[in-house]
């Protein structure tokens, strides 16, 4: 009698395998955010050919309308890509090794995704996929406004950034008066500061300088999980790698949050 010949079995590609590692991109945790890093800026958002980052909403006309501001490992636009398909979102990191491993992180997860990338159409649904994020290495402390038009975002982040202890360094942290016309001119009325440190002292900082400016208000997590954005919250306490890290060091974290507004006439005349 005759061997039976076996039939083989063809396994299916380890997604996770396909992923980049952490390990084999290796870089300082912070970066001199004044020094010349040599990269190259739109003279304006005009020129930001947005189909080069987003291709599968390249006939959609859309812009990304969140901005996560030194965006680290990409751990928050990760956790909400799927939740938001319809929203175009950009990460900005100025990193060499960090930004490289969120843009080839993207491109893994989409050529893994189960969802097609189809172009997005009146009578089909968001492509999905991962598709609706991206990544620049970009300095947001100089360049923001060459990314985004006036009123554009709907949500600005920044999630655990560069505390910046010595006092002479202050004037490096992302929150500061002078930026905050710039937050504000790129933000449109309605829209969302999400700020988040485990450092008390940067928290009091960012708050005080927030509360100050006259076009911002303080918005608290009840109001704003009322609001229907209680997955941006959770995302923005739990999906970054500082925050992860944070939680297994059991430390303490800090979230304020802050609403974009226009000053009333009244105000304006006074």
């Amino acid at each position: 009698m005759g061997k039976r010949k076996r039939t083989k079995v063809k396994s299916k590609p380890n997604t996770r395998s396909l992923l980049p590692q952490k390990r084999h991109y290796r870089q300082r945790a912070h970066a001199n955010p004044f020094s010349d890093h040599n990269l190259d800026y739109p003279a304006s958002p005009d020129e930001v050919d947005w189909s080069a980052y987003y291709p599968a909403f390249t006939s959609s006309g859309k812009k990304p309308e969140f901005a996560d501001v030194g965006c680290g490992f990409g751990g928050l636009l990760i956790a909400l890509a799927p939740l938001y398909p319809d929203t175009l979102m950009l990460g900005l990191e100025i990193r060499v090794q960090v930004s490289q491993y969120v843009e080839d992180r993207i491109a893994a997860l989409r050529a893994t995704s189960s969802a097609p990338p189809p172009q997005p159409s009146a009578s089909t649904s968001a492509p999905g996929g991962y598709q609706n994020v991206s990544i620049v290495r970009a300095n947001a402390m100089k360049f923001l406004p060459n990314y985004f038009s006036k009123h554009s975002l709907s949500a600005l982040f920044f999630l655990f950034p560069d505390p910046h202890f010595k006092i002479r360094k202050h004037k490096a942290r992302i929150i500061s008066p002078t930026l905050l016309a710039e937050y504000a001119y790129v933000l449109r009325p309605g829209g969302i500061v999400y700020t988040i440190t485990d450092v008390k002292d940067l928290a009091e900082w960012m708050e005080a300088h927030l509360s100050a400016f006259p076009l911002f208000e303080s918005v608290d997590a009840e109001t704003l999980r009322a609001e229907g954005k209680g997955p941006i919250l959770d995302a923005v306490w739990n999906s970054t790698e500082e925050g992860k890290k944070v939680e297994r060091k059991k430390g303490e974290k800090w979230l304020a949050c802050f609403r974009r507004i226009e000053p009333l006439r009244e105000e304006l005349s006074l």
